[in-house]
């Protein structure tokens, strides 16, 4: 693999890194908050806890702007701004509302981010290996959630202000991040888009001083010279890969895994584990998801993004059914963090290793960071919803921990039929290839 390509695409995942960081750092801080501000479960849910998700959902429904526009290199840039300002804001908050407001600037960021470095790394990537190459912004993603889990468990013990220490540390990874960001070239395919081929084709040559440019140029060009630049991802032609956007995002959030990893110490200690034991086990799940992402990553260009779903198909059923198992039967200590750990390694080999790699690629050049937000939308909104809801659904005296993770086992039966008879398998395919066989259907 060229290894120019490489650190440019890790370098641009770092944005997942911020991304796992910034979701899941809350969680070690969720019932401090509650306790010092004397907050209702239903605002801590929404406006404590949730505000970040719907700034996410901000980010996702309106990042394609400044991607298509301004570049998905600044686009990258603009993120890590955004996740340092989040990070000290919120370390320094002292009231909840100050608080959200900060959470909600780095949820923009999160939600910019599963558009602009997916995008960025499907257009510099060869065909043969941009399945990993996409699939490592998952990585870090998990990466980011394992660092966040570990830094909470380390912090949790430095007296009644660890919650700022545990959410202000944010600010080290962001700024390192953008200066690497400063580095990278602008993608090909995105300066071609914008009629800037000479620029377009220093990169080119960049990626590979072997490789046929001129032919490359003119297979971009034989695709974007035969769309309207009017075009939206909403005509018809375009029904089939926004069925498909829609459907593996909306599969993704009805798991429940936001729901987990942003109450996963709650979850713990609702299934009977103390508070340093369950953070504790939190920092297992962090394992355990970077391991099995892992694995997603090496597999995902071998055995194709099919292949990988039907396995976290029925991982997640089998899983999700034990934990639901265990709640209503009142099964205690180490069963449900074990049935978890299994849900965490079926969804990293399934839709944590797929989601943004096959999200990146259905959609043509033109319209890849529209595609892109319209998939990440779905996938926040839902993102924000399910996990805003936790608290209240789990207090429920009618309703939970068993029933939730019950309607999360039916969900994902409804997505094993998705990928037996709908997705179509993406691996080894280059995007106007992939751009041709979409239209077609």
């Amino acid at each position: 693999m060229n290894k120019k390509i490489l650190l440019w695409s890790i370098t641009a995942a770092l944005a997942g890194f911020l991304f796992g960081f910034d979701v899941v750092v809350i969680s070690g801080a969720d019932k401090k908050l509650q306790a010092l501000w004397g907050s209702s479960d239903a605002f801590h849910g929404w406006i404590v806890m949730g505000m970040a998700l719907w700034g996410t959902v901000i980010g996702a429904m309106f990042g394609g702007y400044p991607t298509n526009k301004y570049g998905r290199k600044n686009t990258l840039i603009a993120i890590g701004v955004l996740f340092a300002v989040s990070a000290i804001g919120s370390a320094l908050s002292n009231d909840p509302y100050v608080f959200a407001f900060a959470r909600f600037i780095g949820g923009i960021g999160v939600g910019a981010s599963t558009i602009a470095a997916p995008a960025y790394i499907s257009e510099i990537a060869p065909a043969k290996d941009r399945g990993r190459l996409v699939a490592l912004y998952q990585f870090n993603i998990v990466f980011g959630i394992l660092i966040a889990f570990l830094s909470n468990f380390l912090l949790s013990g430095i007296g009644e202000h660890a919650w700022r220490w545990m959410l202000g540390v944010e600010a080290i990874p962001a700024v390192l991040y953008i200066l690497f960001a400063l580095k990278l070239p602008k993608s090909p395919r995105w300066l071609l888009s914008q009629s800037r081929e000479e620029e377009a084709r220093d990169v080119l040559k960049m990626i590979d001083p072997n490789a046929n440019v001129e032919e490359q140029i003119a297979e971009f060009q034989s695709h974007s010279h035969k769309n309207d630049k009017t075009e939206t991802i909403f005509i018809k032609k375009y029904r089939f890969p926004l069925t498909l956007a829609f459907l593996i995002a909306f599969f993704n959030q009805l798991s429940g895994i936001n729901a987990f990893l942003y109450y996963a110490p709650r979850i713990f200690e609702e299934a009977g584990l103390g508070e340093s034991t369950a953070l504790l086990s939190s920092v297992g799940i962090g394992i355990t998801n970077l391991v099995f992402t892992l694995l997603g990553v090496f597999l995902i260009d071998k055995l194709g993004r099919k292949t990988l779903m039907y396995l976290g198909s029925v991982g997640y059923i089998i899983s999700l059914g034990l934990v639901s198992a265990a709640f209503f039967l009142g099964w205690t200590g180490m069963a449900v963090p074990i049935f978890l750990f299994l849900f965490i390694a079926a969804h990293a080999i399934g839709q944590g290793a797929v989601i943004w790699v096959f999200i990146s690629e259905i959609f043509p050049n033109h319209l890849r960071a529209s595609g892109q937000s319209f998939g990440s939308s779905v996938h926040w909104v839902l993102a924000a919803l399910i996990p805003s809801l936790i608290p209240f659904l789990f207090s429920h005296p009618m309703i939970g921990a068993g029933v939730v993770f019950l309607i999360f086992a039916g969900m994902m039966v409804l997505q094993l039929l998705f990928v037996a008879f709908m997705m179509p398998e993406t691996k080894g395919k280059t995007l106007e290839e992939l751009e041709d066989i979409m239209i077609k259907k």
